[in-house]
């Protein structure tokens, strides 16, 4: 997994997933990346739309969005900005 600070963001699809599996792959996808790559989160369990977020934010990564893409399901972007 890499993506590149201007480029388009690494796409995690996690349909499916429920917590805490969410936020195990979040962390382990974020922890790949190079600083300031971007990751966008597909989800579909709607705990984890409130939880990622918060999560990310709580290890000092940036979200940049949170949208319903379709219902019941929600595209999150985090920009890495800590290790």
């Amino acid at each position: 997994m890499a993506a590149d600070r201007r480029g388009d963001p690494e796409l995690l699809d996690l349909s499916g997933e429920v917590c805490p599996y969410t936020f195990v792959r979040t962390r382990l996808a974020l922890e790949a990346l190079p600083l300031g790559a971007s990751l966008a989160i597909v989800v579909d369990h709607e705990p984890a739309r409130r939880n990622l977020p918060r999560s990310a934010i709580e290890w000092g990564q940036e979200i940049t969005a949170v949208e319903e893409v379709a219902p019941g399901r929600w595209l999150i972007v985090v920009v890495k900005r800590v290790t």
